[in-house]
């Protein structure tokens, strides 16, 4: 599978996340702990908006992130106050830049950890169910990829939890369809540059690993040495695959069938239904 995370908050460079930390998402790629595989080298992405543009920038890259000079040039120079970062292990399809996460259209962002059991059975059932005004927009080979776009397809611009909730719902029809027990495993972030909605489900009831971290408020009073606390607001957030170090009272686990909105004001977590289809 794969190893994510998604940062909301106080504009800080990329290095400050992706490298800086003790289990940073780079040690992952080599060092993973939660992972179903120790090593995430099948590519990697990063996600970024700034200023003075809604969409979003992204870096993709077939080789491994724990090497690639041009991300380390990158992540010194680039600050963001939402950034999406993925490192792949490839489920079956193709290492090629184009099935690199995240994906992006328009102002929105997508990135997964998961797959659909079963898709070479379901991949054109799926892919039918997409608009055909966002068909064409679809360059890679990934379940990934055909998940945004029906999300798109549902509705992602009006209501992004009933989108996921509609493409949830779809993908396990359709597995049901085609003999699959348990079609969808899925952990993953979307992001329109203001919020970020953040998934945690699986047919099985056994999802993958995923965390958000403590309030800023509390963790400066749990480690007020740490310099890092006092340059950021109080509603800095990070959602992660695995946690990024063993900061006593830093981090919490997402609970299983549920989503978090992280956004001005106070973040929500709700339970994660898919919706009948």
């Amino acid at each position: 599978m794969c190893r994510w995370l998604a940062y909301w908050g106080t504009p800080v460079l990329l290095d400050t996340i992706l490298y800086r930390p003790a289990h940073s998402l780079i040690d992952q790629s080599l060092h993973s702990k939660l992972g179903v595989e120790t090593t995430n080298g099948d590519g990697f992405g990063v996600g970024w908006y700034s200023s003075h543009n809604e969409t979003p920038a992204l870096l993709r890259e077939v080789g491994p992130a724990w090497n690639n000079r041009n991300l380390r040039e990158l992540a010194d120079h680039v600050r963001s106050p939402l950034f999406f970062a993925h490192i792949r292990a490839s489920t079956g399809t193709a290492v090629q830049q184009s099935n690199c996460h995240p994906f992006r259209h328009g102002r929105w962002m997508f990135m997964h950890n998961g797959a659909i059991d079963g898709f070479r059975l379901m991949r054109r059932d799926l892919s039918l169910l997409v608009d055909p005004g966002l068909y064409s927009d679809i360059e890679g080979t990934t379940d990934s990829e055909v998940m945004f776009y029906l999300a798109l397809t549902f509705g992602l611009d009006r209501d992004p939890p009933s989108a996921v909730a509609t493409m949830a719902g779809v993908v396990e029809r359709v597995g049901r369809e085609h003999g699959v027990e348990f079609p969808l495993q899925m952990t993953l972030a979307i992001t329109d540059g203001e919020r970020v909605w953040a998934f945690r489900y699986s047919t099985a009831g056994a999802s993958r690993s995923l965390f958000y971290s403590s309030r800023v408020e509390a963790l400066r009073r749990l480690h007020p040495d740490l310099g890092f606390l006092r340059d950021v607001s109080g509603e800095t957030r990070l959602i992660v695959s695995e946690p990024l170090g063993d900061l006593p009272g830093a981090w919490h686990e997402v609970p299983e069938n549920s989503y978090g909105v992280v956004q001005p004001g106070a973040d929500e977590l709700h339970r994660f239904v898919p919706a009948a289809a």
